[in-house]
This record gives C-alpha cells, sequence and structure tokens, in this order.
C-alpha cells in the first residue's frame, strides 16, 4: 500500500505543477493591459498634420485647437495605462482634425466660387455696356 502511494505521489505534484502553471497563464492573460493605440495616436497626428497643412487656422481653429487637446489627452491617458479613455481620445482627435479640414476646404470652395460669380457679373455687365462691340 505504501508503494501505491508513492507511485501516486509523482503523478500528483505532476498534475498539481500543470494546474498551477496553467493557472499562473490564465492570471497572465486576465491581467495583461490592453495595448496603447498607437494606431490610433498616429491617424490623429497626420489628420492633424493635414489639416495644418490646409491652413485651417485660417477658417475653423476652434476644431484644430479641440484636436490637438484630444491628442494630448489622449497621451496622457496613455501614460496612465488607460489605454481605452486613449483610444477613445484618439478618435475624436482625429474627427476633430478632419472637421476642421472640411471646414477650411468648403470655406475655400466657398471664397472660390464667390470670386467666380463676382468675375461673372462683371463680364456680364461689360457685354450689357457695349452690346454692339465686335
Amino acid at each position: 500500500m505504501i508503494q501505491n502511494i508513492q507511485q501516486l505521489k509523482p503523478k500528483t505534484s505532476a498534475m498539481v505543477s500543470t494546474i498551477t502553471a496553467a493557472f499562473i497563464s490564465v492570471m497572465f492573460v486576465a491581467c495583461a493591459s490592453t495595448p496603447p493605440p498607437t494606431q490610433q495616436i498616429t491617424a490623429a497626428e497626420v489628420s492633424i498634420d493635414h489639416a495644418e497643412k490646409a491652413q485651417v487656422a485660417d477658417y475653423s481653429s476652434p476644431e484644430l485647437v479641440e484636436a490637438r487637446a484630444n491628442l494630448t489627452a489622449a497621451r496622457a491617458a496613455i501614460e496612465k495605462k488607460e489605454m481605452e479613455t486613449a483610444r477613445h481620445l484618439a478618435q475624436r482627435a482625429q474627427l476633430n482634425a478632419d472637421l476642421a479640414e472640411a471646414k477650411a476646404n468648403a470655406a475655400k470652395a466657398k471664397t472660390v466660387n464667390d470670386e467666380m460669380l463676382k468675375s461673372t457679373s462683371v463680364i456680364k455687365e461689360e457685354m450689357q455696356r457695349n452690346p454692339g462691340v465686335k
């Protein structure tokens, strides 16, 4: 009987070691934090850069200011290990920068359109003043 118990000891010890290792692995996976949102941060940086190059500051700076603030807050959240908050803030920064760029482009297009309408109006006036000029 003692021999049977001694034969079970190695098997039990191996089984406990396996269960312990599995438990530790599960704990590491459960405790692992969400990776930093580097892709979203990069996308926000690119959008802000595009907005700045589109001379957004001349047309819709509030959105660009908010985009920069969100990006700064996202970086701070990463340092605090708040990855979901950082991801959300980075996405918001990108959206604000895209909105700023879109507003700037719309303002530029309106300016060009207004100038074309003015030019057309001047041409019409000239044609009415000189109807028979050949």
